[in-house]
Parts: structure tokens; C-alpha cells; sequence
């Protein structure tokens, strides 16, 4: 067995049948998979059967944090239908066997702030105390991530979500780090896993373009030494995106043939350079 444990989003399959896609990420030696989060899309229980049967666990699931799911809005209203939405992404990974569910605490492409900050902070905190809160309750984990700028202005690196959780208060959790948005955001992308000691519990990877690891420029290597020197033990997650200004849209041109290539070559990829840490 290996140091790290790797799980693959399945959002990068854009759509294709569950049963297929942990097929597919069993088939190539992932330990897990991340589920992507509408939770109407899944039967919870009978995934956790599928995982169960193809010998990989589910590891987590990556919430989808749109325009209606703004857990720092303004709105009374919009704030209580962003905490609904994450009691059910909850639910599902206490369906489902998933330990860790992402939040984040501004909707996606949301560049613009609609209030002061420090309301927009108080409101962050206090959606994010009561989301965990229910999720504590069901048995699951929460993981505060971080965007960079051109996605969102509220959260961009790991020192502000160290923060913002500890103000939360919660015990269930901590912060996570994707090396796709710490590529953009970081002074030094190990250095910030490293202060984040103790708190990091999810990461998520993928190249400086958002391909998979090995199709851009960002150096793998001194990310998973700093990962072993703090002894991280959750996921590491290959979340990758096709090229496009759209983050959460379904691009053309990819299929079954396309995520075997990139499913076999992320976890080749990373397996190799941790033989060197």
C-alpha cells in the first residue's frame, strides 16, 4: 500500500452513469470516489452498495455551490436554501459512506460583493456553524474550500479558511486545498498545506490548467512531501475540468475513451512521484 489514499471526482465524467464511473475508478487502483454534489441524482444506499462491491470506498463529496446556493447572501431566504441544500449533500454521504462533504461559502463565478464585508463574514460563519452542526449530526465532516479570485472574491486561499473555520467553531473538519486554485493563489502551494497542519482533512488535485496531474506545469513533487512532512492522511482527490470559462459546464467532444486516459494517467502520475517523497 501506498502513503496517500486517491479518490477521483466523478464530475470530471460529466454526467455518465454512477455504475460506470466506479467501474472505471476501481478498474484503475483508486482507493475511492468523490461523489459530485446533487444529491437528487443519487440513491444513496445503492451507492454505497456499488462502491462496496467494486472494493473502493466513497471518500467525500464535492458540493455544487451555485447562484441559489450562497451560503453568505444578503438574503435571509437565499442563506436558508444554501443550509438546506448542504443538510442534504450531508444526508446523501451518510447514505452513501462519504466522510467529508465540501463547502464553500460563496456561490461559484460570484465576483462581486452584494454587502459589507463584515456582514458578509458574520452571515459566512454563521451558515457554515449551522450547516456543520447538522452534519455533525449525521455523522459526517465538513471541509471548508477555498476559490481563486477569478471564481470567486470571498475565499481564495488556505489562511483565510483556517480562519473562517475556527470562527465557525466547529470540531467536525477542517480546510481543504485544491493545487488547481493554490496554483493561482499561493506564494508557495506546500508551504500553505504545511501551516495548515492539523486542520487540512481534503485535498483536491489537479494541474495548473485543471487537466490532469503531468498536463501542466505545476510540480507535484514538493506538494506531496509537504503532505507527508505534516502526515496527511485523508483523500487526495483528482478534481480536473475540461478547458472553459465555465466551471460547472459540460464541454463536447468527451467520452468513455477520454476518462480512461485521464483517469489511468492522474493516479500513474502522482503513484510514481510519490515513490520519491
Amino acid at each position: 500500500m501506498g502513503r496517500f489514499k486517491y479518490a477521483y471526482n466523478s464530475f470530471s465524467y460529466y454526467g455518465e452513469e454512477i455504475e460506470r464511473s466506479v467501474e472505471r475508478v476501481a478498474a484503475f487502483g483508486y482507493d475511492a470516489i468523490e461523489l459530485v454534489g446533487e444529491p437528487e441524482r443519487y440513491d444513496g444506499p445503492r451507492v454505497r452498495e456499488l462502491a462496496a462491491d467494486a472494493g473502493i470506498a466513497v471518500s467525500s463529496i464535492s458540493s455544487m455551490y451555485t447562484a441559489d446556493r450562497d451560503l453568505c447572501n444578503p438574503d435571509r431566504d437565499r442563506r436558508r436554501k444554501a443550509m438546506d441544500y448542504v443538510r442534504a449533500v450531508a444526508d446523501l454521504a451518510a447514505e452513501a459512506g462519504a466522510a467529508t462533504i465540501i463547502v464553500a461559502p460563496s456561490a461559484v463565478m460570484k465576483t462581486v460583493r452584494l454587502a459589507p464585508p463584515a456582514d458578509e463574514w458574520r452571515w459566512a460563519i454563521e451558515s457554515i456553524r449551522e450547516s456543520g452542526e447538522y452534519a455533525a449530526s449525521v455523522g459526517v465532516d465538513v471541509s471548508l474550500e477555498p476559490w481563486n479570485r477569478y471564481e470567486t472574491y470571498f475565499l481564495n486561499r488556505l489562511d483565510q479558511a483556517i480562519e473562517l473555520w475556527r470562527e465557525a467553531g466547529l470540531g467536525n473538519g477542517g480546510v481543504m486545498g485544491d493545487t488547481f486554485h493554490m496554483n493561482i493563489e499561493e506564494a508557495s502551494i506546500p508551504d500553505a498545506l504545511r501551516a495548515a497542519k492539523g486542520l487540512l482533512n481534503h485535498v483536491h488535485l489537479a494541474d495548473s490548467n485543471r487537466a490532469v496531474a503531468g498536463r501542466g506545469h505545476t510540480d507535484f513533487r514538493p506538494i506531496l512531501q509537504a503532505l507527508a512532512d505534516i502526515d496527511y492522511r485523508g483523500y487526495l482527490s483528482f478534481e480536473v475540468m475540461a478547458a472553459s470559462g465555465d466551471p460547472m459546464g459540460i464541454p463536447s467532444g468527451v467520452g468513455p475513451e477520454s476518462f480512461d486516459a485521464d483517469t489511468k494517467q492522474a493516479i500513474e502520475h502522482l503513484k510514481a512521484i510519490e515513490l520519491e517523497v
